[in-house]
């Protein structure tokens, strides 16, 4: 299984969100990859998406999962198409999300996606990490504290996890970079091998993206962080995010 490399931006296309929030929030097969593309075109290096059913709630399943990857990736040649195995997907049950991922195995290699994301805090990491790494999906750890950097560390994924998301959720813009560098801090304490990702959601997503920058770290945009631009203007589309955050992300370099 080859690593799914990211030098500078992955793009983040929808998340847990709807057309309520935003007309353009991409929820169909044919949606996610006219965004993807939308996106790849401005600059993202790869797709980060969540799979909905028929209802447009997001979804497990590998029919929804294998239509919304193969859409991408027939759309985006080349480009790595992942997605969330969020535990509240499957309504905060291990048990049923860790039966549906075990069916991605039998997706076909072009609609099966390239990673996934697995938080670190959720019950049943380990378990479904075993079993994505066992279908040849990649895991990216949702690291989103200090406290999960050490569990992390006390597993037996830390030096199996293709990328650590160092994801800060719940901080004020002012406070995000301070977290972020504790969780960066812990993990360089600890000895956690693999490349790191760090992005924000919300207020934290613009401050995050320009400390990933400094750092010389990736990071991600799109309408899954942060449904404005970095000047608090509502942003058209996903494309235009990834579009900032490339000027963001590479300014120390134009210094």
């Amino acid at each position: 299984m080859a690593l799914v490399r990211i030098r500078r931006i992955k793009a983040c296309l929808n998340g847990g969100r709807d057309r309520a929030e935003h007309p353009g929030v991409p929820v169909t097969p044919d949606e996610l990859a006219t965004a993807a593309a939308g996106a790849v075109e401005a600059g993202a290096e790869a797709v980060h998406l969540h799979p909905r059913g028929p209802s447009g709630a997001e979804s497990l399943a590998a029919e929804h999962v294998g239509a919304a990857v193969g859409a991408v990736r027939r759309r985006c040649v080349g480009t790595p198409v992942g997605v969330s195995t969020g535990l509240w997907i499957a309504g905060g049950d291990p048990t049923a999300r860790l039966a549906a991922v075990r069916t991605w195995a039998g997706l076909p290699a072009t609609e099966r996606p390239q990673f996934a994301s697995v938080n670190v805090s959720e019950p049943g990491f380990d378990q479904l990490a075993e079993s994505l790494l066992a279908a040849e999906i990649a895991v990216e750890a949702g690291v989103w504290s200090t406290a999960d950097a050490e569990a992390l560390a006390a597993s037996g994924f830390a030096g199996r996890c293709a990328r650590l998301l160092v994801e800060i959720i719940d901080a004020p813009a002012a406070d995000a970079p301070h977290v972020a560098a504790a969780v960066l801090g812990q993990l360089d304490a600890l000895d956690v091998p693999g490349p790191r990702l760090l992005h924000g959601e919300g207020e934290a997503a613009w401050p995050l993206v320009a400390m990933a920058g400094r750092l010389g770290l990736p990071t991600r945009a799109g309408f899954e962080d942060t449904l404005t631009d970095p000047d608090s203007r509502p942003a058209p589309d996903n494309a235009s995010l990834v579009r900032s955050a490339l000027l963001i992300w590479q300014a120390p370099l134009r210094q």
